[in-house]
């Protein structure tokens, strides 16, 4: 809720839910998911949240506000997850089948670490709002044994790919081992769309959104290529939000772990 754009994002409506309902729906469609949870935080400010999944039979674990590793780690540990995916909530037309791609990628090739968009230097073909994160349980509860520093903490997954060099396997993989023994996969699609922007970290981005579940009558299982023909018959579509700069780990905030 403390979004520093957008403050309140994950409650704001979308076509008649809050963003967050629209996030859990859709995740829970992947057909790897067993359970999907909200990891959010102690902090007051995040009450209303709990609240609403209570009130609407989300499951919901609270953890702290800054150190996101350990919230995360406490949360699988209860739901005693054997494989954690990540989505953050501020991703409305997040895809069900990205996730389960990830998953299969994961579970097939024994990967530590699989996902579908790497920060700069790396580059991403997926749109910005598609992003999936998947780890095994035990190199999750590794990172949460050995990172230290605030930016692993904050940002979850870092310590598994930092510094890591990654080959190209064919035209949708790149794979490579990190500096600290991660073996990691970097899924791509075929063609280049990891400029497009759909997700909300801004006022331009929530009505892009808005937009996009008006053309679909509200509906929420429409798939990411449905809304790639869509943008591409509207282009007018993506001239909403086209001036918001995307935000990097560059820009990590300097708070002191809570």
């Amino acid at each position: 809720m403390t979004s520093s754009r957008l403050p309140g994002k994950i409650l704001a409506d979308i076509a008649g839910q809050p963003m967050l309902a629209r996030v859990f729906a859709r995740t829970s469609r992947a057909a790897t998911v067993s359970e999907t949870l909200f990891a959010t935080t102690t902090d007051a400010s995040d009450d209303p949240v709990a609240e609403y999944c209570d009130f609407s039979g989300i499951p919901v674990r609270r953890g702290s506000l800054y150190d996101v590793l350990d919230r995360y780690h406490q949360s699988a540990k209860e739901a005693k997850a054997d494989v954690v995916v990540r989505v953050t909530a501020d991703c409305p037309v997040i895809d069900p089948a990205l996730i389960d791609s990830a998953v299969h990628t994961l579970l097939e090739d024994e990967y530590d670490f699989v996902c579908n968009r790497l920060p700069p230097p790396w580059t991403r073909t997926y749109p910005i709002g598609l992003d999936v994160e998947v780890c095994t349980f035990k190199v999750l509860e590794k990172a949460w044994k050995e990172a230290k520093e605030p930016q692993h903490r904050e940002h979850v997954m870092p310590y598994f790919y930092e510094g890591v060099e990654l080959k190209t396997e064919n035209r949708t993989l790149q794979t490579g081992i990190s500096p600290r023994g991660f073996n990691i996969a970097l899924l791509h699609h075929t063609t280049d769309f990891g400029d497009y922007r759909w997700t909300v970290d801004t006022s331009e981005d929530l009505e892009f959104i808005r937009q996009v579940y008006a053309r679909f009558d509200g509906r929420d299982d429409f798939s990411w290529k449905e809304v790639l023909d869509l943008v591409h018959d509207e282009p007018d579509l993506m001239k909403i939000n086209a001036g918001v700069q995307h935000k990097t780990l560059k820009d990590i905030d300097k708070r002191a772990l809570k």
